[in-house]
């Protein structure tokens, strides 16, 4: 039996919480290896990824894009294998009938830290500029960095989380969050 017939369909999978009622991430995933689809709230699919450890690359997701990660569906698999879990993905995407926009234009807010530099305001942005050295300007980015953080945790507290979200204190220094 070739590994394509056991590639559950998208629509066989059930549709889990992004936070569940107690304001938490779905934790039974915590170290599983897996494929998974995140829909907005309106259940239409954003992103489909594979990871070594599912609850983390989804809790990262959920940072860097709160706005459109409010299901999940998922398919754990036992072993690690790259090839399996790219045919899931593509198997997927392909039974969605279009690449999800997290897929192709948005890639790099799925996938990489958030620059915080690009939510300047004009006055931090005079501030940065007109800066003489190189403290000051690290000062004004983390400074953003910081300020962005607690827009994103706003939000999520809105959503009801309650997880601990820690992002990576050095990244700031250049104006990056991730998750630590």
């Amino acid at each position: 039996m070739s590994i394509e017939t056991n590639i559950p369909s998208l629509a066989s999978l059930e549709y889990i919480p992004y936070i569940n009622a107690h304001g938490q991430l779905p934790e039974n995933f915590q170290g599983q290896i897996g494929v998974y689809a995140i829909f907005d709230q309106e259940k239409i699919l954003q992103y489909v990824g594979y990871s070594r450890d599912a609850y983390l690359s989804l809790k990262q997701h959920l940072v860097r894009q709160p706005q459109k990660c409010y299901w999940v569906k998922i398919q754990t698999i036992e072993r690690p294998s790259r090839t399996v879990l790219e045919n899931i993905e593509k198997a997927w995407i392909e039974e969605n009938g279009s690449v999800p926009v997290g897929n192709k234009d948005e890639k790099e807010k799925w996938t990489q830290p958030m620059d915080a530099k690009v939510s300047m305001t004009p006055e931090e942005n005079t501030n940065y500029e007109n800066s003489i050295d190189e403290m000051a300007k690290t000062k004004i980015i983390k400074n953003v960095a910081r300020r962005v953080e607690a827009e994103i945790l706003k939000v999520l507290e809105e959503r009801g989380l309650q997880a601990q979200i820690r992002f990576n204190p050095k990244l700031k220094e250049e104006g990056l969050l991730d998750l630590k």
